[in-house]
């Protein structure tokens, strides 16, 4: 017999990565929250992967923190080595990647989550949801409790509808050997809330004692470790060593021979597997030139000997897995702890959402991470976050909060779903930003940290650091373009050194810092007057040197479209009744009803000549409505 349990203003079915932020940050800006978990043990699990951060993932995750968000902080406190990606390459793509403690990770976030505020973790599947007359939600659990809120997030990871492919057999259930959540898939069903099939996979575990790592390749991480929190609280350490083998023509025969028992080739799978984290099966068929491809064995933690297979992941029978495994270098006696396997799972067309992730159809729900058809933890946790913050400010009757593309890659990855949408699963990557310079992951603090502290979600303390950081750029811009460097044979040689042109005439430091090849390091020598800084500090006035040209650009490109982002489009018109729109405008435009001219141009099949027909539309009706009021 059913019961009322509880009532809450926000309701989060699901406490993985992009449950757990959006709880806290409900919680956190005075909302009560309660948060549904099938297993309590489970809270942050990492069922692929046990990373955080990675290209353009770091850059997410860095902005989690600067916004007042969890992850960066559980990553620093749970590292077991940590690397900036891209180093080579512009600061644009620089990323941080960290490897992490997984079970560590779980038990720190769960206990983050336990001591917030006006946070209730429930261990309880939800199994049917409804919006009553008066727009409140009703959230039944399998328990028969009964538990009522303004706002609901559907944070559900794969679990929604899970099912698991390894050969021939195939199950419901969800990752890890969890149970799936068929119910609530069949409740929103009913909601009309618009479902497709996805798919992920990820690899075997094997045992650290059966591998021979005498011929493999240690890769170790950095000696300088940048955290991804800007509090700078916990200092990750280098724990543990990764390394790195290859697959060979063995390795590809054994595949070969057995694709057929594949459910991913023998049609078994319907669902749409990521683009960018291919099976190794699909990895041998798509690029089948290749004579090898990359392995990164990667430690799980630092109490276990289960190593991951980055790079393996594959829905071949049992017995094949152990197969062409043992054909690799360094593996050739390999136990496998858990065997790979594929999962299929309900996730929604993102393209029902707004930009604060509310469903347009249905006020007060809420969709975040890879139910709205994304892929990876740090993406996850930034739709979470922004998720928890627009239901907490529609509780409060708060104007809502969004990102623009400018802003963030949080509002890119945001902007990307909710109007292109996506055909499989949204993998961020800087390539996805035509902004990318601007956001960088060192200055993701400078772009968002005021915008947490007006939510509500930074402190004070944090707040004034950065105060003091932008005073102390400003200072040292100010200083460099002062300070003369005079002539020496030591400046000249070190120039030389560096392959560019020697001083005949002082020069200012400033103009020395604008060669690509010189860096504050190489100056250091010959500026007796450095002040003591913080290396984030010179950090930031080097990039903003060497690239000014560029920035100011992007800038420019900024303000236009955020000029197209200020011309509102209402979300009741037809855009059938507007005369020069081609019809496939018209069908994408009824269809993702955007919020803004900015938002109505990114949308693929509306061309410019549809921006401009709809920029007449604008000014007709802004015509129109001065007539009336005179």
């Amino acid at each position: 017999m059913q019961y009322f349990a509880k009532d809450y203003d926000v309701i989060v079915i699901g406490a993985g990565h992009a449950g757990i932020e959006a709880g806290l940050a409900a919680a956190r800006l005075g909302v009560s929250v309660g948060v549904f978990t099938i297993n309590m043990d489970w809270v942050g699990n990492m069922p692929c992967n046990p990373s955080i951060g990675g290209t353009s993932k770091g850059h997410l995750v860095r902005e989690i923190d600067a916004l007042g968000g969890e992850m960066g902080k559980a990553a620093d406190a749970n590292t077991l080595q940590s690397r900036m990606l891209n180093r080579g390459k512009g600061p644009a793509v620089h990323s941080l990647r960290a490897q992490i403690d997984r079970r560590r990770y779980s038990e720190h976030m769960k206990h983050v989550m336990e001591q917030q505020d006006g946070l209730e973790i429930v261990q309880a599947e939800v199994v049917d949801l409804q919006q009553t007359a008066d727009g409140r939600w009703q959230c039944l659990s399998r328990l028969e409790g009964l538990y009522t809120a303004t706002c609901v997030i559907l944070a559900t990871g794969t679990f929604l509808g899970g099912r698991i492919y390894v050969g021939d057999v195939s199950y419901e259930g969800g990752p890890d050997g969890m149970f799936a959540a068929t119910a609530l898939a069949g409740s929103l069903k009913k909601l009309h809330i618009p479902l497709r099939r996805f798919k992920t996979g990820t690899p075997a575990r094997v045992n650290r004692r059966s591998i021979d790592f005498s011929g493999l390749e240690r890769q170790d991480g950095d000696a300088d470790i940048v955290p991804f929190s800007f509090d700078g609280e916990i200092q990750p350490e280098n724990i543990l060593p990764c390394y790195m083998t290859y697959t060979n023509q063995e390795t590809k025969r054994v595949i070969l021979e057995n694709l057929d028992r594949s459910p991913l080739y023998s049609g078994k799978i319907d669902g749409v597997g990521p683009r960018y984290c291919p099976s190794i099966e699909d990895k041998i068929v798509r690029f089948s030139e290749k004579e090898r491809h990359q392995l990164f064995i990667e430690p799980c933690g630092l109490h276990t000997e289960e190593m991951y297979l980055q790079g393996m992941s594959s829905s071949l029978p049992e017995d094949v897995q152990l197969r062409f495994l043992r054909t690799i270098p360094g593996l050739s006696h390999v136990q496998v702890m858990r065997t790979a396997y594929a999962i299929e799972y309900d996730c929604v067309d993102p393209q029902a959402l707004l930009p604060t992730l509310e469903f347009k159809a249905l006020p007060g729900l809420y969709g975040a991470g890879q139910f709205n058809g994304s892929s990876g933890y740090e993406e996850a946790a930034a739709q979470g976050l922004i998720a928890g913050i627009n239901a907490a400010k529609k509780v409060q009757n708060k104007p809502p909060f969004v990102l623009d593309r400018a802003s963030s890659y949080i509002g890119t990855l945001i902007d990307d779903l909710v109007t292109r949408g996506c055909q499989d699963p949204y993998r961020m990557m800087t390539s996805r930003s035509e902004y990318r310079l601007l956001l960088r992951q060192d200055n993701a603090d400078l772009r968002l940290t005021e915008r947490g502290y007006e939510i509500g979600l930074v402190s004070e303390a944090k707040y004034q650091r950065l105060q003091t950081k932008k005073a102390q750029i400003a200072a040292e811009m100010q200083r460099i373009t002062t300070v003369s460097m005079p002539v020496s044979d030591a400046l000249n040689a070190m120039l030389v050194s560096r392959e560019t042109a020697p001083l005949q005439t002082g020069c200012r430091m400033i103009d020395l810092l604008r060669r690509p090849q010189i860096g504050y390091a190489d100056l250091a020598p010959f500026d007796p007057e450095r002040p003591a800084l913080p290396r984030a500090v010179f950090e930031q006035v080097e990039i903003t040197i060497k690239y000014e040209g560029y920035i100011k650009r992007q800038e420019a490109q900024a303000q236009e479209m955020r000029r197209l982002e200020v011309k509102k489009l209402s979300a009741d018109i037809d855009y059938t009744k507007i005369t020069g729109l081609r019809m496939e405008a018209q069908e994408k435009l009824n269809k993702v009803k955007p919020q803004n001219l900015g938002q109505a141009s990114r949308i693929s099949g509306v061309s410019p000549a549809d921006i401009s027909v709809l920029m007449i539309h604008l000014r007709k009706k802004e015509a129109a409505r001065r007539t009336e009021q005179q």
